[in-house]
């Protein structure tokens, strides 16, 4: 099959959270069974930063006009990463004639989906031209089989496919990472889409007075997936479905199935989630011989100046800390935990008035319980405010010295972590949320 990806998130080039990774390694897998894959995406700073050789094409792509708007000229860039997925970076330039994808600057992408005004037109234009690239493509003769949607600023990829019955032969796919992000806007993100009014109902794309991205791909994707089956049940009750729930609803038996949505699991890529081969490990070992798991364990314990008993296990949290992440719960219950003969490591950065909080009550027990956030963090350890850790090298040490990994979230569709957490011997505490 020929597939066409369209995110705005791919590991390790833009990682602002763990859809990125996703992303990664179903393309890599699909590539991997012989199909032929490209990602989609804008063309950010960070991904050229990171080294991937890029060729721009001569003939720049014109979006027609919307009602009352004019023409968009698009650039398009071609790149291919090591793991043969082939890559388009689509490229604009914004009101301030700057381009529209300028501002993601690291690879972490904390600001990938800053709420600054130009949100709708940013990912608008991203869905526009993918599906331009779609038309082109089909004009041409290189139908692609499937178009492959990732959230809701790639979701109305699936709705713009739909307006087009020469694209009658394209299977849409809309891949719910989060359902509550659903890309709301006014009703003037209708000519970021290239639409006019009559797309402004509750039949289509009006969603509470506003326009939602993630409805229009919702009830014109062929297919929908999420992360796990307990988020695919989810995703119909009001909780969880963040008032899409009813439109999630619609679609049973759509498609002849019973279920409104797939459920594709995550998993994790043991070419990089590998204690027996990963570098940044002080010792390397495996689940036939676990012995040098003590030895992350130790190592961790005397860099942050905690004591080193090895008998005592070691509990780790690590990433975005903040309340949808748990940590309002871990800083109720760190007293009664720090009574017990254990270990506590915090990692990454979030909620302010939290962290502050946690770290009066490990200041009581510093030779059991540290924090690390910045800037005290030390230097292989990379993380940023909104996202927590970003570095998978640092992420691994931690894990190869955790005997157990605490997952408290919320809500999170993600069922990677704990997966990894048990790929280097820990094992994972969760709550019954999300994936």
């Amino acid at each position: 099959m020929d597939v066409l990806f369209v995110a705005t998130e791919l590991s390790p080039l833009v990682r602002p959270s763990g859809v990125a990774d996703s992303i990664f390694s179903l393309t890599k897998a699909l590539k991997g069974l012989g199909h032929r894959v490209t990602v989609a995406m804008p063309r950010y700073p960070a991904i050229e930063r990171a080294g991937v050789l890029v060729a721009r094409r001569l003939t720049p792509m014109t979006l027609p006009a919307s009602e009352g708007g004019k023409a968009v000229e698009v650039t398009l860039f071609d790149g291919r990463l090591a793991s043969g997925v082939e890559l388009l970076l689509i490229d604009a330039l914004g009101p301030d004639g700057q381009s529209l994808y300028g501002h993601v600057e690291t690879v972490s992408g904390a600001d990938l989906y800053r709420d600054d005004g130009l949100a709708a037109l940013r990912f608008g234009t991203l869905c526009r031209a993918a599906v331009e690239h779609v038309r082109a493509r089909a004009r041409a003769g290189q139908v692609y089989d499937v178009v492959h949607a990732h959230d809701w600023a790639a979701a109305p990829v699936a709705y713009l496919v739909a307006q087009h019955p020469e694209l009658a032969a394209v299977r849409t796919v809309l891949t719910l990472h989060d359902a509550a992000e659903k890309g709301h806007f006014g009703r003037e993100a209708l000519a970021a889409l290239g639409l006019g009014a009559s797309h402004f109902t509750p039949e289509a794309l009006e969603f509470y007075g506003g326009v939602s991205f993630l409805k229009g791909g919702i009830l014109a994707a062929h297919a929908l997936t999420t992360s796990s089956p307990a988020v695919a049940r989810a995703l119909v009750t009001p909780d969880a479905g963040h008032r899409l729930d009813g439109v999630v609803r619609a679609r049973a038996g759509r498609f002849g199935g019973r279920e409104p949505a797939l459920a594709i699991t995550d998993g994790v890529d043991y070419a990089i989630d590998n204690p027996a081969t990963d570098p940044s490990l002080v010792a390397r070992y495996d689940a036939d011989d676990p012995s040098n798991k003590g030895r992350s364990k130790s190592a961790l314990c005397k860099e942050h100046g905690l004591e080193i008993v090895p008998e005592r296990p070691l509990f780790v949290l690590a990433g975005r800390l903040d309340r949808e992440h748990g940590l309002d719960a871990l800083v109720e219950a760190a007293p009664k935990l720090l009574k017990q003969e254990l270990t506590l490591v915090v990692a990454g950065a979030g909620d302010a008035g939290l962290l502050e909080r946690l770290r009066e009550i490990f200041d009581r027990a510093p030779e059991r319980a540290r924090l690390l956030t910045p800037p005290a963090l030390c230097a292989p350890m990379h993380c940023t405010p909104e996202r927590g850790l970003t570095d998978d090298a640092t992420l691994h040490r931690l894990l190869a010295a955790a005997d157990f990994v605490l997952f408290p979230y919320k809500r999170e569709p993600s069922v990677a972590g704990p997966l990894r957490a048990q790929r280097y011997g820990a094992i994972p505490i969760v709550t019954r949320q999300g994936g």
